[in-house]
Order: C-alpha cells, then structure tokens, then sequence
C-alpha cells in the first residue's frame, strides 16, 4: 500500500511539474472609468512671509497698534490655520567687526519696572495682529523708551509647513531659514 501512495504521488508531481509551457498572449487592457470631477487647487508648502512694522503705543491708541494684513502686506494672504509669530526687536549688540546685531524675542515679553509689571503681547486673526501693551499700573507713565518707535518682527508660517516639525519658534534666524527668507529682503513697515 505504501508503495501505491508513494507512485501515485510520484505520478501526481510529475504531471504538475511537467505543464509548464510557453507563456501564452498578453490579455486585453480594461476600459478607463468615466472621469472624476476636478480637485481643488493644492496649496504651495512655501507660502508665508515675513516683515516688519515700527508703531508708537500711545494712549490716543491705547496702547495698541494694530496691523491689518491686507494694508501692510498686501500681497500676503494669512489662512485661518497658519501660525502667526510675532517678535520684538529688544536690543542690539556689536559683532566681532563692528556691525550691529539685532537681538530679537518672540512675544509675549515682560519686563519688571519700579511701576509694575509690562507685557508686550499680541493676537491675531487671518485678517490681522494687535500688538498690545498690558501692565498692573498706569501706562501713561512709560517713558518714550518703552513705548515709541517699536519694532515688531511678524513672521507667518503655513501650517503644513510647522506641522510635526521641531521648528525652534524662538529663533528667529531658524523661522527666516525655514521660509528661505534672507534679512535684508525683510520689509519695514511704519503703522498707526
């Protein structure tokens, strides 16, 4: 019985082994579906931008200066989900052959005076910036220092671009290399 069981699946291997063949003709190619209705336009990745704006704080203002998108940057177009930065020139320095060095910090900032405390802050829309002054004290007694010609840096960044990066926010040269944004392209904007 055993030698039966093996002849036969001998016999069985040996059929299936031997029908191979030469490769028979290509079939024929389906026909294409109907046509999808067109997509949406996708957005480019490197859209943003960057400027700058010099305002005074007064109280004729309220200690406000507002940036409307549109006016001060008429060619950019801000969505609802991209990430708006705002930074404060806060100082400058000397580099080893004498230039000077700006010294920028992403708002809000605070400062510790004899009055209180002072916070430069901001908020925004996809229309524009309020870059506001709050303090525990009167703000009418501010020198000039604190409140005239201030410069703001706002950087806008698409979304899709910050999403899941580790983009170090607080550096601005890292936001203006992630844009492909040189410094001296930067336009200044005098608002109020």
């Amino acid at each position: 019985m055993k030698k039966a069981t093996l002849l036969f699946t001998s016999l069985i291997t040996l059929l299936f082994i031997s029908c191979t063949g030469p490769e028979g003709p290509p079939g024929f190619d389906g026909f294409d579906g109907p046509q999808g209705p067109p997509g949406q336009d996708g957005l480019d990745a490197e859209i943003g931008n960057v400027f700058d704006v010099v305002g005074d704080f007064t109280a004729e203002n309220d200690y406000q200066i507002l940036v409307d998108f549109n006016e001060s940057a008429p060619t950019l177009e801000v969505f609802e989900n991209d990430v708006v930065l705002i930074y404060i020139l806060w100082d400058q320095t000397v580099d080893n052959n004498g230039e000077n060095v700006d010294i920028w910090r992403l708002m809000p900032q605070t400062l510790i005076l004899n009055q209180g405390l002072l916070q430069y802050n901001y908020d925004h829309t996809f229309l524009d910036a309020n870059i506001f002054l709050e303090a525990d004290f009167d703000l009418s007694t501010l020198p000039s220092a604190d409140t005239d010609e201030q410069i703001f840096r706002i950087a806008v960044l698409p979304a899709n671009l910050v999403a899941g990066s580790k983009l170090d926010k607080s550096n601005i040269a890292n936001v203006l290399q992630t844009l492909g944004v040189e410094e001296n392209n930067i336009p200044r904007i005098k608002v109020n």
